[in-house]
């Protein structure tokens, strides 16, 4: 396996030569980035303690966490035998010290204690019974068949991290293994990235209830090619119930644009996609701290800091309207997003933009009263 070093945030890192990053023995993917420097930013104001990167590849995450956070203790693992040998190496290279190796385990003890892990990770979630503050899953696609396992994994009000990057069946290409993997039936169109971020969620909330678990969103957006949800457990059954009342449907009219939600267990009408999330996707305060964190030593800091403004300043109501498909199903001409928000605005309504898509306003303002502020545009 040859390999080339890169830096990412204060990380310097051994990766596999590929043409395709899809075709290298060990994945690494530098697109990524934005999403570590944001798992990074979120770690340090939370400040757990006891971590675990759960599919590793290269040891990237896990190795950032160790150098830009206060977790104290934290867990690298991958199932492959030649992810686990490059998590060795690149230990070796940010710490100065050769770990200690013990068949499928390494252990590298220093002011913070790393730990490297060669087995499935189904099996160390569960022999690590509520033992994180802090479990980490990006796989390659989704995270469902890990779900369980991490749920038991982090400790009751620990943290769980989740990427899922299919985002074909989250947001209606393939709807079967949506309803297969998610159980939800999933919307294609404007609102599908939002919708698909909400099923994610909500299926974690279900997932949760079962071990009477509820869910705080902390953080959860959609970027690029994948979803990602910070999500608090809260302890008890009373939780759960709580959780629960947040999940619900949402219908929409592909003629207009028009879009209701609907907190209900089951669904009032025909047509409804879910069941998602439809509570918060952000806790206001974790967020602007996120903000105000030191961003010097992140990879893409630029990117990082646009991106937080977006999100610290987003409305946090279901749902958008974007300005450009509203027009073409009413035939109506784009207007300037500034415009049709000061219109709203006059009228008593609040209004943002959102990090969903670029065209899109978020308001409490009803349907109605947005296509009245665009054709008064015309």
């Amino acid at each position: 396996m040859e390999l080339t070093k890169i830096k990412e945030g204060k990380a310097e890192i051994l990766v596999p030569k590929a043409e395709r990053i899809y075709d290298a023995p060990v994945f690494y993917n530098p697109a990524m980035a934005l999403n570590r420097d944001l798992s990074v930013l979120l770690l340090k104001v939370t400040k757990a303690k006891r971590v675990l990167d759960a599919l590793s590849a290269t040891g990237i995450r896990g190795i950032r966490y160790a150098l830009e956070t206060e977790a104290e203790e934290i867990w690298l693992n991958d199932i492959s035998p030649e992810a686990f040998k490059l998590i060795i190496e690149n230990l070796k290279l940010n710490f100065n010290e050769n770990p200690e190796v013990d068949g499928k385990s390494a252990v590298l003890k220093g002011e913070k204690l790393l730990v490297a892990t060669n087995k499935d990770a189904n099996l160390l979630m569960n022999e690590k019974f509520r033992y994180f503050d802090f479990v980490d899953l990006d796989p390659f696609g989704s995270p469902m068949e890990f779900l369980d396992s991490s749920l038991r994994s982090v400790k009751r009000n620990g943290i769980l991290a989740l990427t899922a990057t299919d985002t074909a069946p989250l947001c209606g290409t393939y709807p079967k293994a949506c309803m297969r993997k998610y159980i939800a039936m999933p919307i294609r169109g404007e609102l599908c990235h939002e919708s698909g971020l909400r099923v994610l969620i909500g299926t974690a909330v279900r997932y949760a209830a079962k071990y009477d678990l509820g869910i705080e969103v902390l953080f959860a957006y959609y970027k690029d090619h994948y979803f990602r949800a910070f999500l608090r457990l809260k302890d008890g059954a009373k939780e759960g119930d709580r959780a629960l009342r947040n999940l619900g449907y949402l219908y929409f009219d592909s003629k207009t644009g028009k879009f209701e939600v609907e907190k209900e267990f089951l669904p009032s009408r025909a047509n409804a996609f879910g069941p998602m999330w439809l509570g918060p996707l952000k806790n206001q305060e974790i967020v602007e701290k996120m903000n105000k964190e030191d961003k010097a030593e992140l990879a893409e800091k630029k990117k990082v800091a646009k991106f937080l403004d977006v999100v610290v300043n987003e409305l946090d109501v279901p749902f958008f309207y974007d300005i450009h498909a509203l027009a073409r199903r009413n035939s109506l001409e784009v207007r300037r997003l500034s415009d049709i928000a000061a219109l709203l605005q006059e009228n008593g309504y609040h209004v943002s933009r959102t990090h969903f898509s670029p065209t899109a306003i978020k308001t409490d303002a009803p349907f109605e009263e947005v296509l009245k502020a665009l054709k008064a545009l015309q």
